[in-house]
């Protein structure tokens, strides 16, 4: 089917079909200008702030100027020579951002733990919710005061665990708690 498609644009398959392969043809053939400056070259190294990895492969700045290769040649001399506008000219060279530029934050970072805060809150909330309402049955009757004050009545007059337990609080002599 690709084939016809392609007999039908083009005339030849070889050309059309290379046409319809490759973005680059396309996009000329609609009149776009694509520069070959914005194809990377993933087989070179590339330059990447990342904290894990602060020391890149390849200087930041690859393509010199004139005034930015004086600079270099400078830097071969002595280093006191050297202004300090010149030393971070030459280290701006090399790298992008400092370690502390990197791992510096932009001041915003508890808006977003707040917010994930609250919503793993109002999360739970729902959750909770949803379990009173449609997972849970009625509360059992057991859970009464009345019912409780009998079952603590009937382990008193059972005398339940009377050395370490229930019943070493109950005074049996003046019947009431010790």
């Amino acid at each position: 089917m690709l084939r016809s498609v392609a007999r039908a644009i083009g005339g030849t398959r070889t050309v059309a079909w290379r046409s319809l392969s490759t973005s680059s043809s396309l996009s000329a053939h609609k009149g776009y200008d694509v520069p070959s400056t914005t194809v990377m070259d993933f087989t070179k190294p590339q330059y990447c702030d990342r904290r894990e990895y602060p020391l890149p492969d390849v200087p930041f700045v690859s393509n010199l100027t004139p005034e930015q290769k004086a600079l270099r040649q400078k830097e071969t001399g002595p280093w006191n020579q050297l202004t300090k506008e010149e030393k971070l000219a030459l280290y701006r060279l090399s790298f992008y951002q400092s370690y502390s530029e990197m791992t510096k934050g932009s001041g915003n970072e508890w808006k977003t733990i707040v917010g994930a805060v609250l919503y793993f809150l109002a999360f739970g909330g729902v959750m909770l919710w949803w379990h009173r309402i449609y997972v849970y049955g009625p509360v059992p009757h057991t859970l009464s005061e009345d019912y409780i004050a009998k079952q603590a009545k009937r382990m008193i007059d059972m005398r339940v665990n009377p050395v370490t337990g229930f019943s070493t609080h109950w005074d049996y002599e003046k019947n009431q708690w010790k």
